[in-house]
């Protein structure tokens, strides 16, 4: 190779860390922008900030951290001196332009849907880095015994490769000659039941028991998090969760939010894990990041586990609760449900919509029901919705047949929108009531709605179902 040839190598080498800085981070500018102000007067932005850039960079097992440099507090400068390792290009792209089916977003979603999509998978990406790292340390250890079309990491996204490790399996020389020559790291702890000092037993059924890791217990339920969820061993019958290792900075962030729920099935039918003698069969719940996990760390359809003839069932009751926590936002003022989506309309699908206004704080002052599913729900809404008395918005989408004349008691009420409402049988009378009554909408929903004199002599038709107060 000419002398030329490898000064240009090494110098692309150096500099490595700086084009990925300079395409990732540093601001977009398209020929028509403006440095200072980018598109539409705002600053352009680049595609991730730089600590974001460095963690991806860090994931990457074949990264070569010069000694000396502390990862959390490196600098630019510093990550110079950084060999970049060969699988962050991989890391960078999966994380910058995910797969659809990793999105899971289908021909109907529509551009909104898309970004939500887009943001909350490369914020869980972000979130499992150490996993991916763990999976790509696997790759690269056992990629030798890979069919020859699967030895280019390209093949596959983080959940793919994820997936083939769980099925891969060594030639059985290979595996023979590892068995005799490693030390095997199996710990087995005895155990009492379910019982460890950080977490606490609070349901126990015939099928089923509740485990509660809660921040009140301090360091102690950070072990609990590691021990329940057998150290992170998931090769072993343990859990993928990430906060089973040892340590794990997730754990702490979790509980600040609310508890951690672990849930044994109370028969292991011999299937154990080898760490921890615990059952295999095992999931993790945290209701305020509407997160509900297998032990493979794969999310569930909580209300195909908890509804009536589901494996969880007997579980129904005692988590109606933790629902109902979420169900109202804005220190207890606001109720927003999308059903079939967010946990407040999981509550819909497993309690009903009475058991809703059963359970929201008498405090909001707004109320957003929208069913975006394609089922058609037909609600009575209950007299029991006169009773908040702050509420100043009402809007009830593509799900409501009826409304009980006592809503003219709702005397804050300035806003009601019901839109999509194909069903909607009419306007009760008492809206006339309202003092403060300067909207109501009906666009798109059943066009021979009866709609009382009284209230239509109040307000003025603008057309398109939207009417004003006069």
């Amino acid at each position: 190779m000419k002398f030329t040839s490898i000064l240009t190598n090494l110098i692309l080498e150096n500099s490595r860390f700086q084009v990925l800085l300079d395409k990732f981070v540093k601001p977009i500018i398209k020929p028509t922008e403006t440095p200072q102000k980018g598109i539409k007067g705002k600053k352009p932005k680049g595609l991730m900030d730089f600590e974001m850039l460095k963690a991806i960079i860090f994931a990457d097992p074949t990264t070569k951290i010069p000694e000396g440099i502390d990862i959390d507090s490196a600098t630019e400068t510093d990550m110079d001196n950084v060999k970049v390792g060969k699988f962050t290009q991989w890391l960078l792209k999966n994380f910058v332009n995910p797969k659809n089916e990793d999105l899971n977003i289908t021909p109907e979603s529509n551009e909104k849907d898309i970004k939500q999509a887009k943001t909350e998978f490369q914020r869980l990406f972000i979130e499992d880095l150490f996993k991916t790292t763990d999976d790509l340390t696997k790759f690269s250890k056992y990629q030798q015994y890979f069919p020859q079309e699967m030895r280019n990491i390209d093949k596959f996204t983080p959940k793919t490769l994820f997936n083939f490790l769980q099925t891969f399996q060594l030639p059985e020389n290979i595996q023979k000659k590892r068995e005799k020559t490693e030390i095997k790291k199996e710990i087995r702890k005895e155990r009492e039941g379910l019982k460890h000092p950080g977490g606490d037993i609070v349901f126990t059924g015939d099928k089923w028991t509740v485990i509660e890791i809660n921040k009140n217990k301090g360091k102690l339920a950070n072990e609990a998090a590691t021990w329940y969820g057998g150290f992170y061993d998931y090769e072993n019958g343990e859990s993928r969760w990430c906060t089973s290792p040892p340590n794990a900075s997730y754990t702490s962030g979790y509980l600040k939010d609310g508890p951690l729920y672990v849930i044994f099935a109370n028969d292991d039918e011999g299937k154990v894990g080898k760490r921890t003698g615990l059952p295999q069969n095992r999931f993790q719940f945290h209701f305020p990041s509407n997160q509900f996990m297998d032990r493979l760390d794969h999310s569930i359809n909580l209300v195909d586990y908890l509804k009536d003839n589901g494996p969880m069932s007997e579980l129904k009751d005692f988590f109606r609760p933790e629902f109902a926590k979420g169900l109202s936002k804005g220190d207890g003022t606001k109720l927003d449900i999308n059903y079939p989506d967010s946990s407040s309309g999981k509550f819909i699908a497993l309690y009903g919509f009475n058991q809703l206004f059963e359970s929201v704080p008498d405090t909001i002052d707004s109320m957003n029901i929208v069913n975006k599913s394609k089922e058609e729900i037909l609600l009575d809404v209950p007299p029991s919705i006169n009773r908040f008395k702050n509420l100043k918005s009402l809007m009830l989408q593509n799900i409501v047949k009826t409304l009980p004349e006592n809503i003219g008691d709702l005397k804050a009420l300035k806003f009601i929108s019901l839109p999509q409402n194909a069903k909607l049988v009419a306007i009760p009378e008492s809206v006339n009531n309202l003092p403060d009554l300067t909207f109501l909408n009906l666009m798109n929903s059943n066009p021979n709605v009866i709609i009382p004199n009284s209230v239509r002599e109040r307000l003025d038709d603008e057309g398109n179902g939207f009417y004003y107060l006069n």
